[in-house]
């Protein structure tokens, strides 16, 4: 695990060196899909503070056992899950579309909290992915100005399956629709974090400007 976990980072290195970026900008998350708590342990001990759930109920056991880690949630995110979720979230990565997004703010204002999330873009277009489509995140950001619940970080997306070089413009797109939004600066709001790339593609995701890789078979051999 030691030895998987320190490759990654020198991959991570190696990417943002090509990229004249600082490694230390890059956040690992290391995701848990089908990992027991051995290995969770074991990931903690080489290092890793940032771990990442696509099911709820299985966010929710590990949270449990390990609340003083960075839990990133990642998965679909349906409504009535919500409220799981918000509050213990480090920070939701799947906020697909405003009426997802409304709702997670209500359900934090109602704790008197801000929860920490990142808009879904599908920048792709595949019918497959989730997803708002990029021309919906500005007024989705302005929407946002008006939820005291909720604080926008940035964007995540997901690329197709493919040879990293063949999706690298996914990388590309979102990360200039990143640049323009952050740019708009509404309201004084700072967007810090681009979601984007998994085990195959995140040295090209980094060159293209990811601030967080998404990582679980690399890390945890499986």
């Amino acid at each position: 695990m030691a030895e998987r976990y320190e490759s990654i980072r020198r991959a991570v290195r190696d990417a943002a060196d090509a990229a004249d970026r600082d490694s230390g900008d890059v956040t690992i998350v290391a995701v848990t899909k089908h990992v027991g708590v051995t290995e969770i342990q074991k990931a903690i001990v080489a290092g890793c503070r940032d771990f990442g759930e696509n099911r709820v109920q299985e966010f929710l056991g590990k949270y449990g056992l390990f609340p003083d880690l960075n839990w990133h949630f990642i998965g679909t995110l349906q409504t009535n899950k919500v409220k799981d979720v918000v509050g213990r979230a480090h920070l939701i990565h799947s906020v697909e579309s405003l009426r997802l997004l409304e709702h997670v703010d209500r359900v934090a204002e109602a704790h008197g909290i801000v929860q920490d999330v990142l808009l879904q873009v599908n920048v792709s277009g595949e019918q497959s992915k989730h997803g708002m489509m990029p021309e919906e995140a500005e007024d989705t950001l302005r929407a946002s100005l008006e939820m005291p619940g909720v604080r926008v970080r940035g964007l995540m997306t997901i690329a197709p399956l493919g040879r990293p070089e063949d999706v690298r413009w996914v990388f590309r797109d979102t990360a200039r629709l990143f640049a323009s939004l952050a740019s708009m600066r509404f309201n004084g709001m700072e967007l810090t974090d681009l979601s984007m790339g998994m085990t195959n593609d995140f040295r090209v995701a980094i060159e293209e400007g990811s601030t967080i890789i998404r990582v679980g078979r690399a890390i945890f051999g499986r």
